[in-house]
């Protein structure tokens, strides 16, 4: 690793994305035709990792993926992007994580992930330096996640998603934890943590110190195009906000304007400004 520290670490998910997108979707037992099929980069670890380097000109990416096409494709998808993939496993006998996702004409989804090679990596032989920021999100195990707030001693931030019972000891190491207004009600326990920042979609969002609302700050008109990766494009713009000094007020602004941009770009890795174009808006 180089001795420059990246904006953000991530430790987390590296999926290919296989999208269908149609007018409707499909209610249980319903087939719809007329779908349009098509495939990119994904996981919420991997988006979050390409936001921050968009965003700041750096990020490194823990994680892993299958010893096939599908992993050539994502490791080099993340370089171009400008993330750091030294540390991201190649997995000999287990394939890429894959999501598979059906879009409506107003950018809702209903998304099945298949975890393959997130599920089984470890950090072993990984190192955090004292003062790396790093953000964890739950498409991996849990195992891995606490290991990493257990390695790491700088900013760390949870992305509790997909909601889960989380260990005493994971959320008390957390500097900052995000989720969305489901996730929030899911998981009682957050309401006694130290920092909580919650998403309510075209509601905007809002902070939480031990239950207590400290900041808010409304969303920004956008034409939805894609949901799927504006909850990762927004974690990253919060963390590196957060991490720049700005207020927990104007943190959520400048995240909320970075997560309009990413619903209103088909990709689930959107193109994104530099940060400071978000902050001096």
């Amino acid at each position: 690793m180089s001795t420059q520290l990246p904006a953000v670490t991530v430790v987390g998910s590296i999926n290919l994305d296989i999208i269908a997108t149609t007018d409707r979707l499909p209610t249980a037992g319903e087939t719809i035709g007329g779908g349009v099929l098509q495939q990119q980069p994904g996981g919420k670890g991997a988006n979050q990792a390409v936001a921050a380097a968009r965003l700041c000109g750096s990020a490194r990416m823990i994680g892993a993926v299958g010893d096939d096409a599908q992993g050539r494709l994502m490791l080099e998808s993340l370089s171009a992007a400008g993330v750091d993939t030294a540390d991201v496993a190649v997995v000999d006998g287990d394939v890429t994580g894959t999501a598979l996702i059906v879009v409506d004409r107003d950018g809702e989804n209903q998304i099945v992930v298949c975890p393959g090679a997130n599920e089984g990596f470890s950090l072993e032989g990984v190192s955090f330096a004292p003062d790396e920021t790093v953000l964890c999100q739950l498409e991996v195990g849990l195992p891995v996640v606490l290991e990493a707030a257990r390695r790491s001693s700088g900013f760390f931030v949870l992305n509790a998603a997909p909601a889960m019972d989380l260990p005493a000891e994971l959320l008390e190491r957390c500097d900052l934890v995000i989720v969305n207004e489901t996730e929030y009600e899911l998981i009682p326990a957050l309401a006694d943590a130290k920092l909580v920042a919650v998403t309510y979609g075209k509601d905007g969002s809002a902070m939480f110190e031990h239950g207590r609302k400290v900041a808010e700050a409304p969303a920004a008109a956008v034409t939805v195009a894609n949901t799927i990766g504006a909850g990762d494009a927004f974690c990253a713009a919060l963390v590196l906000a957060l991490r720049s000094g700005l207020s927990h007020e104007r943190s959520l602004v400048v995240a909320n304007a970075v997560g309009a941009d990413a619903v209103g770009d088909p990709s689930s890795q959107a193109a994104l400004a530099p940060l400071t174009h978000y902050v001096e808006k």
